[in-house]
C-alpha cells in the first residue's frame, strides 16, 4: 500500500533554510507543501517556485497566527506535517538589549511556533500521524553556554522547552524534534558561514519524515542528537 500524501506547513518559507525544506519536501513527491511568508508577495513567489501553496502567516502575533492556521485548516485542509522554522534574530548582549526586544523575539520564536503547535495538533491526534519540527539553534542550548545574541539564543533555549512539552504530550504517534541546522549561508547567518540553505535543511527534512518508529522530544544537529 503507497504512503498517503502528507501536506506540510513550512514558515518562513520564502528564503534560506526554510525555502529549502520547503522545495526538497516538494520534489520528494508525496507531499503538498504550504509554504508560508509575512507577505503575500513573497509567499507567491515562494510556491510558484516550488510548485507549492502560499499562505500569508505574520508570526509577530501569535493568537493572529494561530486563529490564521485554524482558518487555513478549515479552507484546505488537515496539516501533517508542522515546520516551524521562521525567526527573527536580533544582536546585543543581555547588557545591550531592550525587554521589548527580547519580548519581540519571544513572541516569534517562542510562542508562535507554541501557538500553530496547538493549531495542528488536535487534527494530528485524531488521526494518530504527524510530524512537528521546530528549527532551533546551538546558541540556544545550555550544553553550548547559550553564547549567541541574547535574545536570540535565550528565545531558542525557550523553544527547545516548548519541543519537549509538547513531545511529552502528544506522545507516541505524534513527533515532536528540535533541529539546528548548523551556521547557514542566509541573510540571518551572513555569507561567511560554512554551510548552505540545502545543507541545513537536511535534519529538519529528515525529522519531517521520520518513521513511525523514530524518535520524538529531542534535539538534532546532522541527523545526531545533541544536547540541550
Amino acid at each position: 500500500m503507497s504512503e498517503p500524501r502528507r501536506t506540510a506547513l513550512v514558515t518562513g518559507a520564502n528564503r534560506g533554510v526554510g525555502f529549502a525544506i520547503a522545495r526538497k519536501l516538494a520534489a520528494r513527491g508525496g507531499f503538498r507543501v504550504l509554504a508560508a511568508a509575512r507577505r503575500c508577495e513573497d509567499a507567491r513567489r515562494a510556491a510558484a517556485a516550488i510548485g507549492g501553496e502560499g499562505v500569508v502567516l505574520d508570526l509577530s502575533d501569535p493568537n493572529d497566527a494561530e486563529e490564521a492556521v485554524s482558518d487555513l485548516i478549515d479552507e484546505r485542509g488537515p496539516i501533517d506535517i508542522l515546520v516551524n522554522n521562521a525567526a527573527t534574530l536580533l544582536s546585543g548582549s543581555v547588557f545591550e538589549i531592550e525587554t521589548s526586544e527580547l519580548t519581540a523575539s519571544l513572541m516569534v520564536n517562542t510562542v508562535a511556533p507554541f501557538a500553530l503547535i496547538r493549531a495542528v495538533a488536535p487534527g494530528m491526534v485524531e488521526r494518530g500521524w504527524g510530524r512537528i519540527v521546530n528549527v532551533s539553534s546551538g546558541l540556544g542550548a545550555f550544553a553550548g553556554g547559550l553564547t549567541g545574541p541574547a535574545a536570540y539564543s535565550i528565545s531558542k533555549a525557550a523553544l527547545n522547552a516548548v519541543t519537549v512539552s509538547w513531545a511529552s504530550m502528544l506522545a507516541p504517534r505524534i513527533k515532536v524534534n528540535a533541529a539546528c541546522p548548523g551556521w547557514v549561508r542566509t541573510r540571518m547567518g551572513g555569507s561567511a558561514a560554512p554551510r548552505t540553505p540545502e545543507e541545513g535543511a537536511d535534519t529538519p527534512i529528515w525529522l519531517a519524515t521520520l518513521p513511525d518508529d523514530g524518535p520524538s522530544g529531542q534535539f538534532f544537529r546532522d541527523r545526531q542528537q545533541i544536547g540541550w
